[in-house]
Parts: C-alpha cells; structure tokens; sequence
C-alpha cells in the first residue's frame, strides 16, 4: 500500500484545492492531508476559517481518507506518524523541495516528493483562497 500526504491551508475549499488533492489521492492507494494550524501560515494572510472547521471541510472530501490539523510546533511531527511512501506539494505551493528532503533526511524519513499538476481552469472560475475574498469584497463592501 502506498501512502500519501498532502498538506496546505485549505482555507475556503475551491476546485484548485480539489483537483490538488485528487491529483495527490491518484499517486497512491491512502491519502492523508495535513491541514496547517492557522499560527504556523507565515506567508500569506491568516487564514479565515478556523483550524478545526478546515480540517473538517478537507476530511469530507471523498478523495481523502484522513485528514489531520498540523502540529502547533514543528510541522514534522504530524509526517512521522503517519510515515508517507510519497508527498505530494501543490504546483504552486512555496516549498523549497530540496530544503524539505533534506530535513525529511535528517528526521529518517524515507519518502519521495512530487508536485501535483496545474489545474485548467475556466475563464470565470476562482481557484485562489485570495481572489475570492477580492470577489466578496468587490460584492459585498
């Protein structure tokens, strides 16, 4: 069996989240998402839905079969437990890919990393956490 992470902010669930966890759910036979703790996003805003209800939004996703909140402290702590095979980052997502396998080295950590495909998306569709609270506020303010 081949086990898979996936990990993000998950913050207001739209299709690039989808099509990023099912292209990770593909890579393997269980996928697991690490949903990151609010106090650990340091680089983009804060997120607006609350750690426990974006776990929750993730783990009623078909494609996932766990879904897990990040450790407050160090973000390993949560991929030693469940002890990928593969970790999947988003296309777009700002991890240093060499950074992160050498730190999964020095933890004995022995899985592969790959990046998901970019999602085709249609003209009027939002796939950003951002450019749809740029719409809301252009609507609503």
């Amino acid at each position: 069996m081949t086990t898979v992470v996936a990990q993000g902010t998950f913050d207001i669930l739209h299709p690039g989240h989808v099509h990023y966890l099912s292209d990770a759910a593909s890579m393997g036979d269980e996928l697991h998402v690490i949903v990151a703790r609010g106090q650990n996003v340091t680089h983009k805003p804060d997120p607006i839905l609350p750690d426990r209800q974006r776990r929750e939004m993730v783990a009623a996703l078909g494609v996932v079969d766990e879904a897990h909140l990040g450790h407050s402290e160090d973000i390993f702590v949560p991929i030693e437990r469940i002890d990928p095979d593969v970790i999947v980052l988003g296309y777009d997502q700002h991890h240093d890919e060499d950074g992160l396998a050498r730190a999964l080295r020095a933890r004995d950590i022995d899985c592969e990393i790959r990046r998901a495909s970019a999602r085709e998306s249609e003209a009027d569709e939002l796939c950003s956490t951002g450019r749809i609270v740029e719409r809301i506020l252009e609507r609503r303010c």
